[in-house]
């Protein structure tokens, strides 16, 4: 199995509902490393994956609009706690529909792993099958 792997970051505020959150249910922030890996058993004619800098410019685009923005005030989001499990499959959710419209071309990954990275000791992934 191939893979490319993409980073970018996220600044955020939430917070949470539910006794298991302590403090974190109070407003507060957090910043995000987020890591979008794309994996596929072949390559393109080109010999790749996908184009590195069209995975980077899909992963921001899906990024900015979580950005500095409380997640408690978004729509996509209402009546969810935006833990970062949930925050990872929503990312997934994004690129997959990318990979389906054929925003990559002939490209198509088969495989996407989303990391989101808390801190330097935590982190969270959601990995699955793009289905067509």
């Amino acid at each position: 199995m191939y893979a490319v792997e993409v980073r970018d970051h996220i600044m955020i505020a939430h917070s949470f509902r539910g006794d298991l959150f302590g403090p974190a249910q109070a407003l507060h922030g957090a910043t995000f490393v987020v890591d979008a890996a794309f994996m596929s058993p072949r390559l393109t004619e080109d010999g790749v994956v996908v184009d590195i800098g069209k995975a980077h410019e899909v992963l921001k685009g899906i990024l900015s609009p979580l950005a500095y923005r409380n997640l408690d005030d978004l729509p996509e989001f209402s009546g969810r706690n935006t833990t970062t499990e949930v925050l990872c499959k929503h990312i997934f959710d994004g690129i997959a529909q990318a990979v389906r419209a054929g925003t990559f071309g002939a490209a198509a990954p088969s495989r996407l792993r989303i990391t989101l990275h808390e801190s330097h000791v935590a982190r969270a992934w959601f990995e699955d099958d793009i289905a067509p």
